[in-house]
């Protein structure tokens, strides 16, 4: 009768809690990360250092596949201009989870990238539901279109259930500097706080920049059927691109 007592006991709290229990012990993050995207086709990239070796400057102008295009770009430390348009897909690993903060947070900042200027003509705005954040500030924080004066989380929280997502359209901007960063979760789980840190592609910072007074090279989007990028001067950077007349570049 007492084992029977205490196995029913023992069911009773491991259907209300061993669960969040069993997930605490194993180490499992509250949260998971089920995408990380950064969409540079929103607006213009700069590249930190100029691309000066043959083959990489081949593969920049088209002769190669666009995966070895975004190595090159990746490996010159592409940063979107201005603002950085990140799109974040988190999962719910609990049976319960809030999300009361998502933090932008600098790791490095450094003079505007002036390796080169890729000049991108947007395609249209994306239909989201976004969150905006300025580096620039001394304690940026997200906020949102329809109230920019105050931090999104402190009105507002995100609730999931266990493998339940939710979306994440966040701008993040930085005009005075170039900027490495990351965001900072913090979640709240059976009473519980914890924090995720949460990288661009392929475990890398996120990065913005601002607008450089000058650059070694432009370039824009190539007509080609192959893609890639075409140099152009920099008076035909300035007829198209009105952020380097606001610079002072032109």
């Amino acid at each position: 009768m007492i084992v029977a007592a205490v196995g029913v006991v023992f069911t009773a709290w491991f259907n209300a809690r061993g669960p969040e229990t069993v997930d605490r012990i194993s180490g499992e993050p509250a949260i998971k990360v089920g995408h990380v995207a950064v969409d540079y086709t929103a607006q213009d990239t700069a590249l930190r250092t100029p691309v000066t070796d043959p083959a990489d400057r081949a593969i920049l102008l088209g002769s190669a596949s666009g995966s070895r295009r975004e190595e090159v770009l990746a490996r010159h430390d592409r940063a979107p201009v201005e603002a950085a348009e990140v799109t974040v897909v988190l999962v719910g690993n609990r049976t319960s989870v809030r999300i009361i903060d998502i933090e932008p947070r600098v790791l490095d900042r450094k003079p505007t990238s002036d390796g080169a200027l890729l000049i991108y003509t947007p395609a249209g705005e994306a239909d989201t539901i976004g969150l905006s954040a300025d580096l620039d500030t001394p304690a940026p924080r997200f906020t949102s279109t329809d109230d920019p004066g105050t931090a999104y989380f402190r009105k507002k929280q995100i609730d999931l259930k266990r493998d339940e997502r939710v979306t994440l359209s966040m701008t993040v901007t930085g005009t005075a500097a170039y900027y490495a960063f990351d965001l900072l979760v913090t979640v709240l789980a059976q009473d519980r706080t914890e924090q995720v840190r949460i990288q661009g592609p392929a475990a890398t910072p996120f990065r913005v920049t601002g607008v450089s007074r000058a650059y070694h090279a432009y370039y824009t989007a190539s007509p080609l059927a192959g893609g890639g990028w075409r140099p152009v001067s920099r008076s035909d950077a300035c007829a198209t691109e009105r952020k380097l007349a606001k610079a002072g570049e032109c």
